[in-house]
Formats: structure tokens, C-alpha cells, sequence
């Protein structure tokens, strides 16, 4: 028989680790090909991790809520394939040079892709990626990173580590060499169901997901300095367009059409216009996009917030985008998203309007550099210039506002964009076809 090593699998670009959330099988059962064995999470999605093959489950090397590198062996599967003759160890593993005898115990068959170096300090510390951006970009020094006591698994340092060393720094507290940490004591035993404290108070532990966008919001603020700029638009005859063809547009398309879908598409424009929007920081080079990925917040039912990404949104019509939209808006709300749908975005839309807001100032979706809301749409007076001479009319107003990284967006490109997108606003064509 083989035994194929089950790795945790790299589920994005930047996702270099996921925690193990469930095993949905225990040593001794028998998996199939493609059969989920466990759920993993990571800051960006869940998702299930299939068996490579089929077979039996033998060892499990990581318990739950275990947080894992990426291509690390995290279970056993021992397969009913036969042992080979004594040339196919060495068809099956090309790195050996010396032809040997099969050995008398067959190999395990590891399922491994290609591995990425493993970042360590002097300490022989493992740093995960995100804790070296973080340390490069606030300049702490190897020594301070090895000197810090990490709270992950083994001691190591996380995020929420950095980011508390980073509110510790700016208070001008000393810092305190210390020893590498040794091993992280066992859990604490779960803790109680929320009680009320002398009947007026309640605690309620956050969810996983809470925590991550805990997480992801503060170290927005810690790297980009947030400058938000704000115009007002008339939205009268995008509004009294819609209300017209809404049906039509239904029965020829098949989706509704609400407002994000247009303000995807004028803000796909202004990115044409202003390209220099479309980018992110890498320490002291600027990343500028040539596609138009634009990520929309969801709401999800629990409260807490997603962002799917419409992908190529310049390239797609209005009909192509209220499909995207809704289609992403749904999968969101049913937890169904795949972990691509949710990466890779260049600029972000948040609808606070939904809310009944009429602004909001949204925090930086990082690695982005800008992101705009939308705000409710209210009947309002406004004075109109006619051949006539002004008149007051009852208009159809909208806030927009943006917030942006003012490290590589200044004032100018910051405002000359959100005034560009309000002008498509205003400038949409209310006899345009469906």
C-alpha cells in the first residue's frame, strides 16, 4: 500500500496559512476521491479541503483550530494501490540521482506542490509574510521581532501580536528583550456560554469572522493615513430611468437591476480615467493595475461583511454586471463563495445607502488604496440653471465619498476622481437601451 500525505493547500496569492476548523474524518475512516476530509478558514473565506485520492484516513497531524502553513502535511491517507516493481521508486521520485533497490517498507507518496522557503529570524522563529510587511513598514528591527512573545501556535508571532507591540511603541513603553518563547501553554478550557452581569450587562464573544475583520480594519488604519473626500450628486434621471425600465430590463435579462450595478459602471470609467487609483503600495514602489477588479461589500446574514470581487469590470455592459452583482450577492449571503471570488480586487464600492445613510467614511480594504460609498438617495431641493434663469426643483440626491491612502493618493487625484464618477452620474443617459 502508499501513503499520500493531504497538505493544507495555498487558497490565494497572499494566503500563506489557514486554520483547521473541523475534521470531517477520523483516523480509520475511508475517504474518496475528492471527498472533503476538513474545513479550513482563512482571513479571506472558508472552504473544504478534498482527499487527493482514495483510501483510508490513518494519521491526523494537526488538531483543530490549529493554525497551519501553507504546503505542510496535515493528515496520512494510505491507499489500496499495490507496491510497484523496483523501478518505480525511482519513476515516482525523478530528484533521486542514484538508482537503490526498492526498499522492503514502501515509501510514502507525498502530494505536496511546490514548496516556498520558510521565513525564520536569527531565533529560528518561523514569521509569517504578513508579520514581515508589517515589521517592514513600521521599521521594527530582526532583535524586536525575536524579542516579542507570540501568542500562535509554538509561540509564534501573529498579526494581532504585531499590531499590539505596535500600540505598545507608540504609547513609548519600553521594550523589554526577552527569550524566545517556549511552547504555548495547552488551551484554556472553553469558556462559559454569554452571561449577564447583574442583569444589565452582556458579553458576547466575536466569531472567527468578526475577529478577522477586527483585525483586517485596525491594521487598515495602522498602514495607510486615511484622507476621505466627499461631493454630492443628482441622480434624478438614473433613478426615474430605472423606475421606467426595471421590468423590461427583468424580462429580457432575467435579474433585477438595483443602482450598485450603474455605480460599478461609472466607477469603472473614472478608473479609465484616473489610473493612478487603480493601485497598491509595496514599500516604496507603487503597483499600478491594468485590470479593473472591482470588489462590492455584502452583507452576510450574520451581520458581519464580505467583499466579492467583479472581476474585469470595465469590459462588462450594464446587463453583465447586474448579473455579477447579483449572482455574488447571493452566493455571499449563502456562504458559497469559492476563494477567488473574494481576491485579487483594485479598488473597493461600499453601499451605506442600503443602510439608509446618507455618507459613511469606509476604512481602506487593504492592499487597495481607495474605496468609495454611496449614500441613501433622497428627494431634495435643488436650485437648476434653465434658459429661463435658476429654479428650485425637487431633485433625486445622493452623498458619495472616498476614502484614500494618502501616501500615494494626494488631495488632487483623490478628489478630481470622485467628482468624475459623480459626473458619469449626472450624465447618464436616460434614453439609453437595455
Amino acid at each position: 500500500m502508499a501513503r499520500v500525505e493531504l497538505v493544507m493547500p495555498k487558497m490565494g496569492e497572499s494566503i500563506m496559512e489557514a486554520t483547521i476548523l473541523k475534521w470531517r474524518k477520523n483516523p480509520g475512516d475511508r475517504v474518496e476521491l475528492d471527498e472533503p476530509v476538513l474545513d479550513i478558514a482563512t482571513d479571506k473565506v472558508d472552504s473544504e479541503v478534498p482527499s487527493p485520492v482514495a483510501g483510508v484516513l490513518v494519521e491526523i497531524l494537526f488538531k483543530e483550530n490549529d493554525v497551519v502553513a501553507i504546503h505542510t502535511p496535515i493528515a496520512v491517507i494510505e491507499t489500496e494501490a499495490q507496491a510497484q516493481p523496483q523501478a518505480s521508486p525511482a519513476v515516482s521520485q525523478p530528484e533521486t540521482t542514484t538508482l537503490q533497490p526498492a526498499p522492503a517498507k514502501p515509501e510514502s507518496v507525498p502530494f505536496v506542490p511546490a514548496q516556498e522557503p520558510v521565513k525564520t529570524g536569527a531565533s529560528g522563529r518561523f514569521y509569517s509574510p504578513l508579520v514581515r510587511t508589517i515589521a517592514k513598514a513600521e521599521n521594527i528591527s530582526q532583535s524586536e521581532l525575536d524579542a516579542l512573545s507570540g501568542s500562535g501556535l509554538e509561540g509564534r508571532v501573529t498579526k494581532k501580536d504585531m499590531l499590539a507591540y505596535l500600540d505598545t511603541r507608540k504609547q513609548g513603553s519600553p521594550v523589554v528583550s526577552t527569550p524566545p518563547p517556549a511552547p504555548a501553554p495547552a488551551p484554556a478550557p472553553p469558556s462559559a456560554p454569554a452571561v449577564s452581569l447583574s442583569g444589565n450587562i452582556e458579553i458576547i464573544e466575536m466569531d472567527r469572522m468578526r475577529k478577522l475583520i477586527a483585525d483586517h480594519m485596525v491594521m487598515s488604519k495602522h498602514t495607510s493615513p486615511h484622507v476621505t473626500s466627499f461631493v454630492e450628486a443628482d441622480v434624478t434621471e438614473i433613478v426615474n430611468w430605472r423606475n421606467r425600465i426595471k421590468d423590461e430590463f427583468k424580462k429580457k435579462h432575467g435579474q433585477n437591476l438595483t443602482f450598485t450595478p450603474i455605480f460599478i459602471e461609472a466607477i469603472a470609467k473614472a478608473i479609465r480615467d484616473f489610473p493612478m487609483i487603480n493601485i497598491s503600495v509595496d514599500g516604496g514602489r507603487i503597483i499600478r493595475y491594468k485590470d479593473v477588479h472591482i470588489g462590492m461589500a455584502a452583507a452576510l446574514p450574520s451581520g458581519n461583511l464580505i467583499v466579492p470581487v467583479i472581476k474585469h469590470a470595465d469590459q462588462l455592459n450594464l446587463a453583465g454586471l447586474a448579473k455579477q452583482v447579483n449572482d455574488l450577492a447571493a452566493r455571499a449571503r449563502e456562504n458559497k463563495l469559492k476563494p477567488e471570488e473574494i481576491q485579487g480586487g483594485t479598488f473597493t464600492l461600499t453601499n451605506v445607502g442600503t443602510f439608509g445613510n446618507v455618507m459613511g467614511t469606509p476604512i481602506i480594504n487593504q492592499p487597495q488604496v481607495a474605496i468609495m460609498a454611496t449614500g441613501a438617495i433622497r428627494k431634495k431641493p435643488a436650485v437648476l440653471e434653465t434658459e429661463y434663469g435658476d429654479v428650485i426643483a425637487v431633485r433625486q440626491m445622493m452623498f458619495l465619498s472616498m476614502s484614500y491612502d494618502h501616501r500615494v493618493v494626494d488631495g488632487s487625484l483623490g478628489g478630481s476622481f470622485i467628482r468624475r464618477v459623480a459626473d458619469y452620474l449626472e450624465q447618464f443617459d436616460s434614453k439609453r437601451a437595455i
